[in-house]
């Protein structure tokens, strides 16, 4: 008579669910040197996640970068026009300065 063993398996499926309902970090250095002297290391960090847990652990870049996202794009453009705009009046500002004090500079000399 022999023993029998529950057999527990896992499709493909079931390993691919957990593994986006939990989420998977893998993190990885790699340094490069010659003599104890390090010239380059390379930081490598990958996370498996679904787009809920993602959002769950505070990780949503993709929704602020303007290359991925119209709505950023569009965020984007504004504060870019905004500052754009700020820069053209500062600017506006410095030319009058400048000018008056041509002006000023003139007429003390004449």
């Amino acid at each position: 008579m022999g023993m029998e063993h529950p057999v527990q398996s896992n499709t493909i499926v079931d390993v691919l669910e957990k593994i986006l309902d939990k989420g998977v970090v893998v993190a990885g250095d790699i340094t490069v040197g010659i003599a104890d002297v390090e010239l380059l290391t390379i930081k490598i960090r990958l996370i498996v996640a679904s787009v809920d847990k993602a959002k769950e652990i505070g990780m949503d870049w993709w929704e602020n970068d303007p290359y991925l996202s119209s709505k950023a794009a569009d965020n984007n453009t504004k504060a870019l026009e905004e500052e754009n705009k700020k820069l053209q009046e500062r600017l506006e500002s410095l030319e009058k300065k400048l000018d008056t004090n041509r002006l000023n500079t003139a007429e003390t000399t004449n």
